[in-house]
């Protein structure tokens, strides 16, 4: 809906905002959803006539917000493993973190909800597109093309009708180089791209990318309130839009209690960075690790890795979980799955676990 017309002549509005609407092309839920400060420059009121604007908006447009947040439960992976760990898969309206060591397959399973979330809702899509801000390396659009050709392989429970045409069109890619380009972004491109219903899944890869690289030792007090800045707008977009959130976290080397004098970290033994007030922030903390062994199926091989929830209220208890804990708390759940040319899959009866040299089970 555009400023212009019948809301815009709201009784209840300053002649003087009337005019400033007239003049400009923002939506109802543009001014809702947009920084105040953004809409003053667009406007050119003055904050106090901001507020009466946002506070009229919100009365006359109750009925059209309150459909832009209709509930989802969960965004499927494509995975019906995956899935089942997740119970459903990600959570609507949440902040989930997923963390472990470089080239893992972090943002390959990022990319597979950034396909998946096009889906209907009766297939676990939010039937809307995804927003994927790179903070550190180049998107990867390749892999992103050769997962939509093997679309039908991934995802063979959903009818050819069903599938969402041109996938690659409903992901967009931003770019953030340093903190005040990421905090824009999340407030306003990525907040405009949302009010208008062209995104419903928001990906940060990496979230720790930029405070490692930007902040000495000496500056923690600058970066615990960027840092609380950055996770704030995060939380803000997910409760404002119903919207999952899945952030991409690196790790720390964790050292080994167990080591008498030892001076460096413990072999595989890691946690997620940022700390404590980070992790403060999330509804759901995933961790990748690669294991020992091969997955083979057909012409096709792959390292397991297992996927594990560190923490969720929503999921199985911790005496419920499979395989190995994670160093960096006790998991609620496992599953081991596989990197394939269609994506990341759950291990099945049809794919058969090798030994490797050692003779070390998976």
């Amino acid at each position: 809906m555009s400023s212009a017309g019948k809301w815009s002549d709201n009784p209840a509005l300053n002649p003087r905002i009337q005019a400033a609407l007239r003049r400009v092309t923002l939506t109802q839920e543009e001014i809702l959803a947009l920084n105040p400060l953004v809409v003053q420059r667009a406007t050119g009121l003055s904050l106090s006539d901001v507020q009466s604007l946002r506070q009229a908006t919100r009365s006359c447009s109750a009925p059209q917000t309150a459909l832009l947040l209709t509930p989802a439960v969960t965004l499927s992976s494509g995975c019906s493993s995956i899935d089942r760990l997740l119970r459903g898969g990600l959570p609507v309206g949440g902040v989930t973190e997923l963390f472990g060591p470089s080239a893992v397959g972090k943002t390959q399973l990022a990319l597979q909800f950034c396909l998946s979330v096009q889906y209907p809702p009766e297939h676990g899509g939010l039937d809307s597109g995804a927003v994927y801000v790179c903070t550190e390396d180049m998107f990867p659009s390749r892999r992103l093309q050769q997962l939509i050709s093997e679309q039908s392989v991934l995802r063979s429970d959903v009818p050819l009708s069903l599938t969402p045409k041109s996938l690659s069109d409903r992901v967009f890619v931003e770019h953030a180089a340093d903190l005040p380009s990421l905090l824009s972004c999340l407030t306003r491109r990525v907040v405009l791209l949302l009010s208008r219903g062209l995104v419903r899944l928001v990906v940060v890869d990496s979230v720790a990318a930029l405070f490692r690289s930007e902040f000495e030792a000496s500056d923690w007090l600058q970066r615990h309130q960027q840092l609380l800045a950055v996770s704030s707008a995060l939380r803000r977009i997910s409760r404002q839009f119903n919207a999952p959130v899945l952030c991409i976290n690196q790790v720390v080397d964790l050292m080994n209690p167990e080591q008498d004098q030892a001076l460096g970290p413990a072999p595989s033994s890691f946690g997620p960075a940022l700390g404590l007030a980070w992790s403060n922030q999330l509804t759901v903390r995933l961790m990748m690790r690669r294991e020992e062994g091969l997955l083979v199926r057909g012409d096709q091989s792959s390292t397991p890795r297992s996927l594990q929830v560190n923490f969720a209220s929503h999921l199985p208890s911790a005496d419920q979980s499979q395989g190995s804990t994670a160093s960096s708390g006790q998991s609620q759940g496992c599953v081991i799955i596989g990197v394939w040319r269609e994506g990341l899959r759950g291990e099945d009866q049809s794919q058969q676990r090798e030994m490797d040299q050692s003779g070390a089970s998976v």
